[in-house]
């Protein structure tokens, strides 16, 4: 789809490196006539792009994936380099991340364009733009309804990613006072520097867009998961809910995306497709996030995993799947089909790897590794609620409900009966296992650490190899340690220090992530 915003609007507001920061230069748009025309626009500028040709791995590229390197920080992933020119340049891309640097937005000690903030941020003004112009235009009220909601839930969706990046996770306690992000709705230019608001400010705008975006687009058709709808803003509204705590209103939003028709997928079934080749191996198989899947709610953006038509920027041959997460599979009665299915059903029995295949072949209609709204996440989303609401026996339920459906037939055994805080836990593992890879993990790692109720935090341990080509052996180099986060600023990625520049002491920065020190455990 061609980006017709670009020439209608030559300089929509954004964060850049230079002195554009929320910059505006308005022209008529002369171009947009109709519904249609804005409907177009909307798909061209208020979406995630999907990557084209690989058109890059991300830092500092315009037109690549949207923060793959969400992957790389967490507990579920480690480094396993194993040579070859394409294998080292995209380690390079990631190590900052992975090591948690000062300034991850670095690549061989050279500062790159934080991409990130500023399509974000670009997005923002462009459905600002949509959402003035639908007001002058009356050709079609329900399409145009349907394309306000469609940008206010977009909206929404950018201001909860760029908080979750870029500021502390959300604590009732200190969100009054805790930096959130800059937030900005108009359209028009604003001769000012621009500064942070409060998290409990950028989440104010978050739940108000969303909620919008629900009324609007209430009974609007909805034709692809590849456009927001009714459900899609309900299933992250109760996301955004669960990440507040407010567990009444997580339920409400759940309840009313569980009325939407989604089933979910039964991986017995579903694996039952996946055929051996003629030595018995099985290299390739069936995807279990696809477009189509009876779980697949909403999704925009790339896949930056291997897939079999998809020369993956994150294909696990720089990254291998963390022992701890692996052990999590066998953690819990019966055989979990979520290990057999896309991680060790595709162990290559040449390298010491475990691909990441959620889906196999892009064919199956691919679906984003970040921004992805499933099913399973809303059931999770209810039960995580229902556990602080005391309401235990349902929430049980609602694990048993998801876990049938991924534990091998014959294996299965009913889960005992925990509670308060076991059964926290237990939930909490749950969606690890089955929401790993898909973005979430390092979010809510942070919102872990700062829960009301059951608060937990664990140091992260990173270790690096470098391939040695001349002796053919991978060799450790050293370790690298994540505290608590208590005692840690990063987790949090710094404000571009472009932007810090530009806004002369207006925008105040992140906490300074110190100097990381290797150290050696093997």
């Amino acid at each position: 789809m061609k980006s017709y915003i670009s020439y209608l609007i030559p300089l929509l507001f954004f964060f850049s490196s230079c002195d554009s920061f929320l910059e505006e230069y308005s022209q008529d748009l002369t171009y947009a006539k109709t519904a249609a025309d804005l409907d177009e626009i909307l798909i061209g500028d208020g979406y995630m792009k999907v990557p084209e040709n690989n058109a890059g791995i991300g830092l500092g590229s315009s037109d690549g994936y949207y923060f793959p390197w969400l992957h790389v920080m967490d507990d579920d992933i480690t480094q396993i380099n194993t040579g070859g020119t394409w294998i080292g340049t995209v380690f390079t891309e990631f190590a900052n991340f992975y090591l948690w640097s000062e300034y991850p937005y670095t690549r061989e000690g050279e500062e790159v364009e934080d991409s990130d903030w500023k399509r974000l941020y670009k997005h923002i003004s462009a459905v600002n733009v949509i959402l003035s112009k639908t007001e002058e235009m009356h050709d079609q009220p329900e399409k145009l309804e349907r394309i306000k909601g469609e940008c206010y839930f977009l909206r929404g969706m950018y201001y909860f990613y760029l908080a979750n990046i870029y500021a502390k996770p959300y604590a009732k306690a200190s969100a009054a006072t805790d930096l959130g992000v800059p937030v900005k709705t108009t359209e028009y230019i604003e001769d000012v520097y621009f500064k942070r608001n409060t998290l409990q400010e950028t989440y104010a705008r978050v739940i108000e867009d969303l909620t919008e975006a629900t009324r609007l687009l209430k009974g609007k058709e909805h034709k692809t998961v590849y456009r927001a709808g009714f459900y899609a803003a309900h299933a992250l509204l109760s996301r955004v809910y669960l990440y507040m705590e407010e567990y009444e209103k997580v339920l409400a939003s759940a309840d009313t995306v569980l009325q939407g028709g989604y089933t979910l997928l039964d991986y017995n079934q579903r694996l039952a497709l996946v055929v051996p080749d003629q030595y018995g191996n099985i290299r390739d198989g069936v995807s279990v996030t696809y477009k189509d899947s009876p779980e697949t709610i909403f999704s925009q953006g790339g896949y930056c995993f291997a897939g079999q038509y998809n020369m993956s920027v994150m294909d696990m041959s720089n990254f291998n799947v963390s022992d701890d997460l692996i052990g999590m599979y066998s953690r819990e009665p019966g055989n979990d089909l979520r290990f057999g299915s896309w991680l060790g059903i595709y162990k290559d029995p040449y390298n010491p790897l475990y691909l990441v295949k959620k889906l196999v072949d892009t064919r199956d209609g691919m679906v984003s590794s970040e921004c992805l709204l499933r099913l399973p996440e809303v059931l999770l989303n209810k039960a995580e609620a229902l556990a602080m609401l005391s309401r235990e026996d349902e929430a049980r339920d609602l694990i048993e409900e998801l876990r049938v459906k991924r534990v091998k037939q014959g294996t299965y055994v009913a889960l005992d009966k925990r509670a308060g805080e076991k059964l926290v836990e237990l939930i909490r593992d749950e969606r690890r296992r089955e929401l790993c890879f898909e973005g979430h993990r390092w979010f809510d790692l942070r919102r872990y650490a700062v829960h009301s109720r059951y608060p937990y935090s664990k140091p992260i341990i990173h270790d690096q190899y470098f391939y040695n080509n001349t002796t053919w052996q991978l060799e450790y180099l050293g370790s690298y340690r994540l505290n608590e986060y208590a005692s840690e600023p990063a987790y949090v990625i710094p404000i571009p220090r472009s932007v810090i520049e530009f806004n002369k002491g207006n925008m105040v920065d992140n906490t300074a992530r110190p100097q990381r020190e290797m150290f050696k455990r093997f």
